[in-house]
């Protein structure tokens, strides 16, 4: 599984990083995303979740 985010679909609502924010952060001015700090469930379930769908899952 692999997360994707499309930089120029985000509306930025704060879903992700809110609801896992040790997955999705940013450090450094750049969007980060950890998907080795929670689980594949946990983490399609914030995925589902975003109000834009800037955030998408492959594999």
């Amino acid at each position: 599984m692999e997360v994707k985010w499309d930089e120029n679909v985000c509306s930025h609502a704060g879903v992700c990083v809110t609801t896992l924010p040790n997955v999705f952060k940013v450090e450094d001015g750049n969007f980060v995303i950890d998907q080795e700090a929670a689980s594949e469930a946990e983490i399609r379930d914030v995925v589902s979740k975003c109000p834009s769908g800037a955030l998408s899952i492959q594999g």
